[in-house]
């Protein structure tokens, strides 16, 4: 199975912290080192580009973009092979990847972004290991999701929510689209962001839902956009070691050791529900559609196996 790893880390890990120190302490260092875990891929990735920085030098054969890039596809592979990942998961990776590099293009082809540095293996100006970082998102929403036995209940209808995670999708685009009206001597048209509606959005449509899972063996639970914006904190985090620490890639205007601003954690937040929907188009096991009440792992996950929760 694609999580024999998980369940060896929850049981030397977990079973020996549980005997040694206080309930709530074990359960809270449970929880960073699933987290941890289940952030693996990205977290390879991200040392790889800090480590790469440091020793790198230019007179090298291989530029350091190039070594990412090659890098970030053995890591792919061992990850499949050594089945830290399943092939289901390797589907929504691969989905985000392709979306998240086309995005890429975009951005860096729009001046919002650029990458300062030499490589082969670059596409109009975006190294090809930009689509991993992005693949990382997913990794970890697919790996999370069954590392903590998630639920997300009670879930929206589907439809609202890919509808929702598509316009999330469209207005890292749209707001940078420039139209010229036909018959109107040049007159120009370029469309609004849309974020701060989308921002509310999130709310009205998954402000109930609850996001179950587990550290140790109590059921704990997030609202959904609060577990969406930690994550976006979290990334905004990796993004400050991409662009301010390692100058990997740069915003427009920005120079290196110069802080990113605050105000791409929004960016990020709507990115964690198109990785969220990007999931579900695979995977929807973990999805609930009416409120649930689980004590412990059995209640949530079912006491027979592929048993939904019972309703409250």
């Amino acid at each position: 199975m694609a999580d024999w790893g998980t369940r060896a880390l929850e049981r030397r890990l977990g079973d020996g912290l549980r005997a040694r120190l206080p309930g709530w302490m074990a359960e809270t260092i449970m929880f960073f080192a699933k987290q941890a875990w289940a952030a693996l891929f990205g977290l390879l990735i991200l040392a790889a580009i800090v480590i790469s920085k440091a020793i790198w030098q230019p007179d090298w054969a291989l530029t350091r973009y190039d070594a990412l890039v090659i890098f970030a596809v053995v890591t792919q592979i061992l990850m499949i092979w050594s089945k830290l990942e399943s092939w289901e998961e390797a589907r929504v990776i691969l989905i985000f990847h392709v979306t998240g590099t086309v995005m890429e293009w975009f951005k860096v082809s729009h001046g919002s972004w650029s990458y300062p540095e030499a490589g082969y293996m670059m596409i109009y100006g975006v190294p090809l290991f930009s689509g991993f970082m992005y693949a990382s998102v997913g990794s970890y929403v697919a790996r999370a999701t069954r590392i903590f036995d998630m639920k997300f209940a009670p879930y929206p209808p589907l439809w609202m929510t890919f509808a929702f995670g598509a316009l999330c999708y469209i207005n890292f685009f749209s707001h940078q689209l420039v139209f010229e009206i036909p018959y109107t001597n040049g007159m120009i048209f370029d469309l609004p962001d849309i974020r701060v509606p989308l921002f509310a959005a999130s709310i009205l449509l998954f402000g109930r839902t609850r996001v179950w899972f587990f550290a140790g063996k109590k059921a704990r639970w997030l609202p959904l956009p609060l577990a969406a914006l930690a994550c976006a904190f979290v990334l905004w985090v990796a993004e400050y070691i991409g662009s301010t620490l390692t100058a990997t890639w740069l915003y427009a205007g920005q120079q290196q050791f110069q802080t990113v601003n605050w105000a791409k954690m929004g960016s990020w937040y709507l990115l964690q529900f198109v990785a969220f929907t990007t999931v579900t188009l695979v995977s929807r096991s973990a999805l609930i559609h009416h409120v649930i009440t689980p004590n412990d792992r059995d209640d949530i996950i079912g006491r027979d196996a592929g048993v939904a929760p019972a309703p409250r």
